[in-house]
């Protein structure tokens, strides 16, 4: 999955001049701003020059041998002519003079993205985070749980430094009561401020819990969804930049909203518990994503909550019923599930040497191998008891 946006950084210290680069920034669509202390790589940096020249393009330099920036354009109060060769022989693309000039500076990215678009820029690597969807079968199967302690387990691998969790159950979200927090900000905000979204803007509306996750909710009034298919895709876009792994809580709508995220997600979770109703809807929701082409089968896993030994329905049974096979297996541990609710803490929190708790661990832990996305051979349809053959009479 490509950055569809321009990621740019500003290292300009005088504010004004910054200021009037954001606003022609804000005119031009297809760019995302980023703080200069920001550790991702940039396409585009522009940077203020003439307090110290030989500490400053020390500084290009190096930019330019780590490959950590593409194009650069310089801005500088001064006009000596000595600086304008020094940028040119920098690998200068332009040269803003302050006071700049913003339909000179319109004119200079609307050029970049002509020479972006035809591959005659500088390629950077970005962080690119993974996009876990999580979506129910039916209301009650535990999805909320299953996101919410699968983004904290995820937070404390190894290697993993940043995960964000976005409740995408408009209204209805739960991941607040879930975590025991009282976000300042949802998505509805983005939504209706989608003009000043960058780096800085997004993470100043995330709440961060103590487990070190960041928190996107939903909107709390009916008025808060003004949210659209390209919002979405900006704001899922942004969020791969910054962090390595983002886990949503998707609940069970299906609408324009989450057609985009399913498009969008490199892994999609269907939670399900082994009850004829989960598996009919199931079986329902594999259909729809086959029709519509997306996600690919090897990127739906199926996991089975509050998993039984004893149940009248046996993981066999019910993946034969809706020919795939199930990927992960939650084991029923109601109170410790409960406790940690109530007390709006993480499995891990709670109990962190339970065996439910161990579970999600082991899950989180495989989105750092590769078989988690190897194709999975689809298995042949066979005819099961009494209860797999209504199932497939009714789907």
């Amino acid at each position: 999955m490509l950055v569809k946006n321009t990621i740019v950084k500003l290292n300009v210290k005088n504010s004004r001049v910054k200021e009037e680069l954001k606003e022609v920034f804000a005119s031009v669509k297809g760019f995302y701003l980023k703080n200069s202390d920001s550790t991702v790589n940039s396409d585009l940096l522009i940077m203020e020059i003439g307090e110290d020249l030989d500490k400053e393009f020390e500084l290009i330099h190096n930019f330019q041998n780590s490959n950590t920036a593409g194009e650069i354009f310089f801005t500088s109060s001064l006009t000596d002519p000595d600086i304008l060769i020094q940028a040119l022989r920098a690998g200068a693309k332009e040269f803003f003079i302050q006071p700049i000039k913003r339909d000179e500076v319109k004119e200079a990215l609307i050029n970049f993205l002509h020479r972006k678009k035809h591959g005659n820029v500088n390629t950077v690597k970005h962080k690119q985070g993974k996009i876990i969807n999580v979506i129910g079968t039916k209301g009650g199967v535990g999805t909320t749980t299953v996101a919410v302690n699968l983004a904290a387990c995820l937070k404390e691998l190894n290697g993993v430094q940043s995960v964000a969790l976005i409740d995408m159950n408009n209204i209805l979200g739960e991941i607040p009561l879930f975590l025991d927090i009282n976000p300042a900000f949802n998505w509805g905000e983005v939504a209706k401020n989608i003009s000043r979204l960058d780096s800085t803007y997004l993470m100043s509306i995330l709440s961060k819990h103590r487990s070190g996750i960041y928190v996107l909710s939903s909107p709390t009034e009916l008025d808060g969804n003004a949210a659209t298919p390209e919002i979405t895709d900006s704001l899922l876009s942004l969020m791969q930049t910054e962090f390595d792994f983002i886990v949503i809580d998707s609940g069970q709508s299906l609408d324009d909203i989450s057609f985009k995220i399913l498009e969008l997600s490199d892994t999609v979770l269907l939670v399900s518990i082994l009850s004829l109703p989960c598996l009919i809807n199931a079986k329902r929701l594999l259909d729809t994503f086959w029709k519509i082409g997306y996600p690919q089968e090897e990127q739906v896993k199926i996991i089975i909550n509050r998993y039984q030994k004893n149940s009248v329905i046996s993981l066999k049974e019910a993946e034969e019923s809706i020919n795939k096979k199930f990927f992960w297996h939650i084991p029923n541990d109601y109170s410790t599930t409960v406790s940690s609710i109530n007390q709006g803490k993480t499995l891990s929190m709670v109990a962190k040497k339970a065996e439910v708790s161990k579970n999600l661990r082991d899950l989180a832990s495989i989105f750092l191998t590769s078989p988690l996305f190897e194709k999975e051979e689809k298995k042949k349809e066979k005819n099961g008891f009494f209860g797999l053959k209504f199932i497939k009479s009714r789907i």
